[in-house]
């Protein structure tokens, strides 16, 4: 596992957004994709629910990003209830591309192609470092769950599944 700079590990978007910010990042590339929160845990050495998932919603024909941990599932009836929708759903990998500007497996916390609402699930919060895709699916990246959460203007929520 090679340590890069940012400017040549993570997506050029996401490099940019990244300077715009004046965040110092330690990118990570991995030879393998790390597509899944299971993949990255292992790839880095952490615990799964240090990973954030960035997925992209539809609610009412309207994209949100939802930043979750890994080890979690969201619960799309509390995000449409958190948004006061009529129907939330997957996005779709299109939809996802559109709004983000990157391909699921790689979609960051912020840097997105679209101002886009974002959600925040409070379980973040829970560890000193996460880690989140740097625009690829074999970048990553660790931040502090306050300042990951800032930088992408999200709304902090409860919306993860809760054991039955």
């Amino acid at each position: 596992m090679a340590n890069t700079t940012p400017d040549t590990a993570a997506h050029p978007r996401f490099a940019d957004a990244l300077r715009e910010l004046g965040l110092d990042v330690e990118v990570r590339r991995f030879p393998d994709a790390t597509r899944t929160a299971a993949e990255a845990a292992a790839a880095i050495g952490c615990e799964l629910s240090q990973i954030v998932k960035s997925l992209v919603f539809e609610a009412d024909g309207q994209p949100v990003v939802v930043l979750l941990d890994g080890a979690s599932r969201v619960d799309v009836e509390l995000v449409r209830h958190e948004l006061g929708a009529e129907r939330v759903r997957r996005a779709n990998a299109a939809l996802v591309r559109e709004t983000t500007g990157y391909a699921i497996g790689g979609v960051p916390p912020f840097g997105h192609r679209t101002r886009t609402r974002v959600l925040a699930d409070r379980r973040l919060l829970d560890h000193a470092t996460v880690w989140a895709a740097a625009g690829t699916p074999h970048t990553v990246f660790p931040l502090d769950p306050p300042t990951l959460i800032a930088h992408a203007e999200a709304t902090l929520v409860d919306v993860r599944e809760r054991p039955a």
